[in-house]
């Protein structure tokens, strides 16, 4: 596969053609930093790219849609494994849609669930709130935070 950048083909051959982008050009582009496009293209999210006659890592424009897909994935909290395997869905050039409705109805289900954690771990915190002394409160027992009086959450007491 040829990239329209000047530098070395996939297969490692050099070529000619308009100068791509170099790494920090499509980090910013990206919104990423350097670092994370290399990450990404050691972790296999993102093709090696063609290199130029110096070395240089010059990336096409579809480098610049892969990442940006890879960013949006992550902002739903996919996976690394899970983007991966949407990313070699997409490359085939078959439908993504059926996998990527299994992964995000996963997805939602932990969502689901970590809300539901939350909800209830807000709900002891108010209730903890609530329940401390507003006037005249006394120092906690050692190894504790709340006061050792009524009112406070008996279940944090040593």
């Amino acid at each position: 596969m040829h990239s329209r950048a000047y530098g070395r083909r996939h297969d490692g051959r050099h070529h000619t053609g308009p100068r791509g982008l170099r790494v920090s050009e499509l980090a910013e582009a990206a919104g990423v930093s350097a670092d994370t496009v290399r990450w990404y293209e050691r972790a296999g999210l993102l093709p090696p790219p063609a290199r130029t006659s110096s070395g240089y890592r010059s990336y096409g424009a579809e480098a610049l849609d892969r990442l940006r897909f890879i960013r949006g994935a992550q902002r739903l909290g996919l996976r690394l494994a899970d983007v991966r395997d949407l990313l070699a869905v997409r490359d085939t050039g078959r439908c993504p849609c059926e996998p990527a409705g299994q992964v995000l109805r996963r997805r939602l289900a932990e969502v689901d669930v970590e809300i539901r954690r939350l909800t209830t771990l807000r709900a002891q915190m108010a209730a903890m709130a609530d329940a401390l002394p507003a006037a005249d409160c006394p120092p906690p027992s050692p190894g504790t935070w709340c006061p050792p009086e009524e009112g406070g959450d008996p279940t944090c007491s040593v």
